[in-house]
């Protein structure tokens, strides 16, 4: 029989999980004929059925739901894994797939990373035997994400398009940030600094800078300050960071809501009025910013209809039609015009 040193391997030498590719090929048999050993089905030759189930057990071959789910009727499993379940943000986007995995019969597993990479690569090795299909915001890059998947398909929320082989949901960062540079610019500020995420894809960033270009404001990256954190805290430090670096700024563009109010939090107790002497403008949409004082000014995100989108695109995976792609599977922000700017 077999030894350990056969057990599926990266090419960076860490063990990945186990496909029916790797049992058939240990085995000396056909992917069909695994298939038919390890979900018991048709004839099959005693020995060559023992020989398949002790090449998947040494391999710790385990088959996904999505592919018992072709020949075996059931509910439809989703797994959704969420950066940060503290965000306010982010619940609503588990809403809208909630929602429209409901109105389908679907059950949703959800998954809080922590916006921790380990965190999102335990995700996919648990949801890929738990889950039909999977739904997310990851940070690794899609040669990493498929060695995780086994198979399963995969939605991404926000990378964009454009920007993965996967199938994905995106927030049409360009379309959002113009509505708020030429919003400030109209109000007369030409100094405006920004006060970015530190993780995840850097659309807003790009965005912004090119904005800046393009209206022709004398903005560098000097002018962006990278928050430690996606939170009121984060952009509290951001600002204080900024306002050290580019004192002369009048106006401030957040990465989210959250970081804003930190913003405008920072900006009054270090003497600027909001937004006489500093305008803030988020990036969400939050239902808090109706809320702090002044209200927020922002740019609106549907955020439910984010979720809904990828679960149509779960739907389009599964019957084997093509994605949703270009505007189709954009969210394109609204500006909301308030107090602070």
């Amino acid at each position: 029989m077999w030894t350990d040193n056969q057990r599926a391997e990266r090419s960076d030498g860490a063990r990945r999980r186990a496909t029916i590719h790797d049992v058939a090929r240990l085995a000396g048999v056909s992917r069909q004929t695994v298939s038919r050993a390890v979900n018991d089905k048709g004839e099959i030759d005693p020995g060559t059925k023992e020989r398949v189930l002790e090449a998947a057990r040494l391999l710790d071959y385990r088959p996904s739901r999505f592919a018992r789910g072709l020949v075996q009727k059931g509910a439809v499993t989703a797994g959704l894994v969420i950066p940060d379940l503290r965000n306010p943000f982010f619940p609503e986007v588990a809403a809208g797939v909630l929602e429209a995995a409901e109105q389908r019969g679907w059950q949703v597993v959800v998954w809080d990373s922590r916006i921790d990479e380990a965190r999102e690569r335990e995700a996919l090795d648990v949801l890929s035997h738990q889950a039909d299909a999977v739904v997310g915001y990851f940070q690794d890059p899609d040669d990493v994400l498929t060695r995780h998947l086994g198979g399963v398909p995969l939605v991404l929320l926000e990378r964009g398009p454009q920007q993965t082989r996967f199938a994905a949901v995106g927030i049409d960062a360009v379309s959002g940030v113009q509505q708020g540079m030429e919003h400030l610019l109209s109000a007369g500020h030409r100094r405006i600094g920004m006060l970015d995420g530190v993780h995840g894809p850097d659309l807003r960033k790009q965005a912004f800078l090119a904005q800046a270009r393009r209206l022709g404001l004398p903005v560098d990256e000097d002018w962006v300050v990278m928050c430690q954190e996606h939170s009121v805290a984060g952009g509290e430090d951001g600002m204080e960071r900024l306002l050290d670096r580019r004192p002369e700024v009048t106006a401030v563009f957040g990465f989210n809501d959250l970081i804003a109010v930190g913003a405008m939090r920072t900006g009054r107790r270090r003497g600027r009025r909001v937004p006489e002497d500093l305008a803030v403008l988020g990036f969400d949409g939050l239902s808090l910013g109706e809320l702090v004082e002044p209200a927020l000014t922002t740019l609106h995100i549907d955020k439910r209809q984010l979720g809904r989108l990828a679960v149509e695109q779960v739907a389009r995976l599964r019957a084997g039609e093509e994605p949703l792609r270009g505007a189709d599977a954009w969210v394109t922000p609204e500006l909301v015009v308030r107090d602070s700017a």
